[in-house]
């Protein structure tokens, strides 16, 4: 199935209905509408239809959606099926904090490895190595990496984004305050933490 273009909100309810319709039993519960979803959410009925919408196309009249199509619908727009594999470089104690982070995969997106300078792997968890730099390159190419992350300092992050286009990643999300560049068809997320918190005192500073 082909996904379309859907907005970031709705992508970010697209989990919740997910796990509520695997929690039903497709025997006992064939269709279900977004009036059903919206009450046991505790959501607008509109904004459901809205979602439900943008990723399955209008449900039956009187009857909704079927149960199994509507969960095939949501994995496909959530990449479940399809799970593109993401590195992080810098594991520091944000690079950590991201590693320990477990709904990227509700996503889609599944961090394979981490990279820092260390000269020998270092097994961070059951499912995640710590490799060497040296590793980088071999590593995204095998493993068909589209994802890379950047959690190094000001002064590396360019480096690093260039060594992630060399090696194949055609998106990168960049948490190093510092403005990259990279080539066209590359995609690039600039996270601004200390923005966003700015931005949130502001508005705390208004009300």
């Amino acid at each position: 199935m082909e996904k379309s273009s859907i907005t970031k909100a709705t992508l970010g309810r697209l989990p919740h209905y997910l796990q509520l319709l695997r929690e039903l039993s497709v025997d006992d519960v064939p269709y279900i509408s977004a009036t059903v979803i919206a009450k046991k959410l505790s959501l607008g009925e509109v904004q459901v239809r809205k979602d439900l919408s943008a990723v399955s196309g209008s449900g039956r009249p009187k009857v909704g959606y079927k149960t199994a199509d509507l969960i095939k619908s949501v994995e496909a727009h959530l990449g479940q099926g399809d799970m593109t594999n993401a590195v992080l470089v810098g594991a520091g104690k944000l690079g950590k904090a991201l590693l320990e982070f477990d709904d990227f995969e509700d996503y889609g997106v599944k961090i394979i490895a981490a990279f820092d300078c260390n000269q020998n792997p270092i097994k961070y968890n059951r499912s995640i190595e710590i490799l060497p730099m040296n590793d980088f390159d071999e590593f995204c190419k095998k493993n068909n990496v589209r994802i890379g992350i950047i959690t190094v300092g000001t002064g590396s992050a360019q480096n690093v984004c260039d060594r992630m286009v060399e090696s194949g990643i055609t998106a990168i999300w960049n948490f190093a305050p510092c403005n990259l560049e990279v080539p066209d068809g590359i995609l690039l997320k600039q996270e601004r933490l200390a923005l966003s918190l700015a931005h949130l005192n502001n508005q705390l500073s208004n009300m």
